[in-house]
C-alpha cells in the first residue's frame, strides 16, 4: 500500500494530468473553457470569485514555497524555523480562509440559484466536492498539528518525498508516521490533479498571455469622404424611394 500511494499514484496522477491536456488540446479545443455562469447570475459570482481565486493562488503558492523550497534555503536567508512556521500558519490560515469563503460561495449559487443550478453538470459537482475536500482537509490537517509554538515539521518528510519524485526515486519511507490527516490530504490533492484535463478546471491552464504581446487595435471614424456622393441612408426608408 505504501508503495502503491506514494510510489505509484503520483505518476499516475501525472500521467492522466499530461494525457488529459493533451487529448484535450487536440480534439477538444472549443470545450476548454469554464463554461461560465456569469450570464444567469452575476452579483454572488462578482463577490464569491474574486474570493476563491486569490484565496486558491496563495494557497498555491504556500505549497510550492513549502515542498519544493528547502530548509536550508530558507536558513541562508535568515529565515528561522519559527519564523517560517509562524508565517506558514498565519498565512496559510488566511489563504485557506479566502479560498473557503469563496468556494462556499460558489456552491450556495450553484444549488439555489436555479438557473445556475441546472446548468451544473455531474463532472461539476464531482469536481467541486474534491475540490472543496482537498481545501477543507488542508486546513484541518494544517491547524490540527499546530499552534504558536511549533507544529508538523513536514518540510522533513512530505517536502522530501516530493521532491524525490521528480529525481524517479520515490522516497516513499518519508511519508511514515506522516499524520493520517496530511496523508489523506496529499492523496486527494493528486487525484484533484488528475481529474484537472477533464473538468472546468483545465482553464488553469490558459492564461492569456498572448494578450500581452498582440499588437494594438486600432479604431478609425469612417471618413464621410470616401462614401461617394450618395449620402447614407437610414436602414429604414421606403423602397424606392
Amino acid at each position: 500500500m505504501k508503495t502503491l500511494l506514494w510510489g505509484a499514484l503520483p505518476y499516475v496522477a501525472l500521467a492522466l494530468l499530461v494525457a488529459g491536456l493533451a487529448w484535450r488540446w487536440r480534439y477538444d479545443k472549443y470545450g476548454w473553457t469554464t463554461r461560465s455562469s456569469e450570464m444567469y447570475e452575476s452579483r454572488l459570482l462578482g463577490i464569491a470569485s474574486p474570493l476563491f481565486h486569490y484565496g486558491i493562488l496563495f494557497v498555491l503558492a504556500g505549497h510550492l514555497l513549502g515542498l519544493f523550497v528547502p530548509a536550508s534555503w530558507t536558513d541562508a536567508i535568515g529565515v528561522s524555523e519559527h519564523s517560517y512556521h509562524l508565517l506558514s500558519l498565519f498565512s496559510g490560515t488566511l489563504a485557506g480562509v479566502l479560498a473557503l469563503a469563496g468556494i462556499a460561495m460558489l456552491l450556495y449559487r450553484r444549488r439555489f440559484r436555479a438557473p445556475v443550478f441546472r446548468a451544473t453538470t455531474a463532472n461539476d459537482k464531482t469536481m467541486y466536492l474534491f475540490l472543496t475536500a482537498a481545501l477543507v482537509l488542508g486546513m484541518w490537517s494544517k491547524l490540527a498539528h499546530s499552534s504558536l509554538s511549533g507544529g508538523y515539521d513536514y518540510r522533513g518528510s512530505i517536502a522530501l518525498w516530493a521532491r524525490s519524485l521528480f529525481t524517479l526515486q520515490p522516497d516513499t519511507g518519508r511519508m511514515e508516521g506522516v499524520p493520517v490527516l496530511y496523508q489523506v490530504h496529499a492523496v486527494v490533492g493528486m487525484a484533484l490533479l488528475a481529474m484537472v484535463p477533464y473538468t472546468r478546471l483545465v482553464h488553469v491552464f490558459s492564461a492569456p498571455v498572448q494578450y500581452v504581446f498582440r499588437p494594438y487595435l486600432v479604431y478609425r471614424s469612417r471618413d464621410p469622404r470616401l462614401l461617394g456622393a450618395r449620402a447614407e441612408r437610414p436602414g429604414w426608408r421606403r423602397i424606392g424611394g
